[in-house]
């Protein structure tokens, strides 16, 4: 059970971290296509590059960064049933559904992973003429969906209360 407290520890500051960057990449993201709309309205210049770089900033913000929403039970949940159920009964249920959850996002882990060795083997490229490297989001999306699994199997074992919003009152 320490060991698997330790690794929450550890996992905590690399979510943050993975937040801080998904921070900066969406403020990059903002400006490549702030940019875009300027010299192309401005100098009708081409823009090649600008859409599928913000594209990419955004696939990696997405995907690094759910570990993160996933720490802090940030996802919208329907809480209909939370309701009426008895809490220990409720504590299962969020077992449950964390141990579902955790098997859904292995398998997707798995299939972004087959999706990243296709497009490094075979060299795919995106269509435009700029044509960078499929393996750079898809190595973004099986990142991230490693990381979002370990988070939600450490969840199963590490039970932490879930910080309701203060605004809305729950989530």
């Amino acid at each position: 059970m320490k060991l698997f407290i330790l690794l929450d520890r550890w996992m905590s500051v690399l979510n943050k971290f993975l937040m801080l960057l998904g921070s900066v990449a969406l403020m990059v993201s903002a400006l490549i296509l702030s940019y875009s709309v300027l010299s192309r309205g401005l100098f009708h210049a081409a823009n090649d590059w600008q859409d599928e770089a913000a594209l990419f900033c955004l696939v990696g913000v997405t995907f690094l960064c759910s570990s993160y929403v996933q720490e802090k039970r940030g996802h919208i949940g329907i809480s209909a049933i939370e309701g009426l159920l008895p809490h220990p009964v409720n504590q299962v249920r969020g077992v449950i559904i964390d141990v579902i959850s955790c098997l859904f996002f292995g398998f997707f882990s798995i299939k972004t992973w087959n999706l990243l060795v296709e497009a490094w083997v075979d060299g795919q490229v995106t269509n435009s003429t700029w044509a960078p490297s499929l393996w750079i989001p898809y190595s973004m999306m099986f990142a991230g969906m490693c990381l979002l699994t370990f988070q939600i199997f450490l969840q199963i074992f590490v039970r932490k209360p879930v910080v309701s919003d203060l605004v809305g009152g729950g989530h």
